[in-house]
């Protein structure tokens, strides 16, 4: 058993205040949230925290030992950055015990005013060399960074190795197309950009139509899937729609599949992982505090030396299926 099995931290979502108490509640180190506007990736409506609800939060994570971290990781649009700067004002105003950012600019700015704010680099900013997460340290002062889902378990521990800040890697939920903090596609269907709007696929522009013998999903009008009675039919995303390529007919993109490395834990411990991250902002409480309790199980089985149960949230995944992606990495 490594010695950092004891020192993972298990760093959970919430989009709600409610998803928020069950998280620590089962067990989180640490939970990120945002605030209710577009200055977070995950901008819906009925999700996220009103700052009067944020100085809850916080005050409720801090009496339980644990980690608020507050993501304001897409970018700002032009003319309009004081917005984003201002949560980073709000953000440390209210306790929290790190900001999670993607922007450049953003980035700068919280470095120079808020010296004592400890700074993650959002999965939004595609850091995934060693070069560019040193750049982020030396001069932003950043000291851990979310490692976008590309990496194999064998390039994280090369990265470890040639770095001196914390990285954190993905471990459960959903999975976006592979190029984060880059995606345009939910823009050209939607005209709300993930990255700036903090709005990928959003329900507004998500339509469900039968035709004859199959139901038809469509995002922003375009078809996503179609599917016989039968089958399942999955959320239209378009990186992971059912396209036709040349010869090709299925998911070019990328299949409609969960994140699930709970088996993975000792090798990403061994590569030198900091942190454990469940994705899922949007989830329900019920979703939040069943996938924070197994993962606390697995880590507190790995922490004792046994065997860490695999597969046990299978029924909360997309499709009922899941994947290890990149970090055992196999292409089409």
């Amino acid at each position: 058993m490594s010695a950092r099995a004891k020192d993972l931290e298990l760093i959970c979502p919430a989009g709600t205040p409610a998803a928020f108490r069950a998280a620590i509640n089962a067990g989180a180190h640490a939970v990120y949230c945002g605030f209710n506007d577009e200055t977070n990736a995950r901008n819906f409506p009925g999700l996220n925290f009103s700052r009067e609800e944020m100085a809850a939060a916080i005050k409720y994570a801090h009496q339980h030992d644990a980690k608020v971290l507050i993501a304001i990781n897409t970018f700002p649009r032009a003319g309009a950055f004081w917005r984003w700067s201002k949560a980073v004002d709000d953000a440390a105003r209210l306790g929290a015990d790190a900001v999670i950012l993607a922007d450049l600019g953003l980035l700068d700015d919280a470095a120079r005013r808020h010296p004592g704010l400890r700074l993650h680099v959002s999965v939004q900013a595609a850091a995934a060399n060693a070069d560019a997460i040193a750049f982020y340290a030396r001069v932003f002062g950043a000291r851990r960074v979310v490692l976008p889902r590309v990496l194999t378990v064998q390039e994280i521990a090369a990265i470890n190795r040639e770095i001196d800040v914390e990285t954190e890697v993905f471990v459960f939920g959903g999975l976006c197309v592979m190029a984060e903090g880059r995606c345009s596609l939910s823009s050209y269907a939607t005209g709300k950009s993930p990255n700036m709007n903090g709005a990928c696929s959003p329900a507004s522009h998500v339509e469900y139509r039968q035709e004859g013998d199959e139901l038809v999903s469509r995002l922003g009008g375009f078809a996503i899937h179609r599917v016989s009675a039968a089958e399942a039919a999955p959320y239209p995303t378009l990186c992971k729609g059912c396209f036709q390529a040349g010869d090709y007919k299925g998911h070019v993109f990328e299949d409609p599949v969960s994140l699930d490395a709970a088996s993975l834990i000792p090798q990403l411990a061994e590569a030198g992982v900091t942190a454990l991250k469940i994705e899922g902002r949007q989830r329900s409480r019920a979703y939040t505090e069943a996938v924070v309790r197994s993962f606390r199980r697995a880590l507190d089985a790995y922490a004792a030396g046994r065997p860490i149960a695999a597969g046990e949230l299978r029924e909360l995944t997309e499709g009922q299926q899941t994947t290890s992606g990149a970090y055992r990495k196999t292409w089409r």
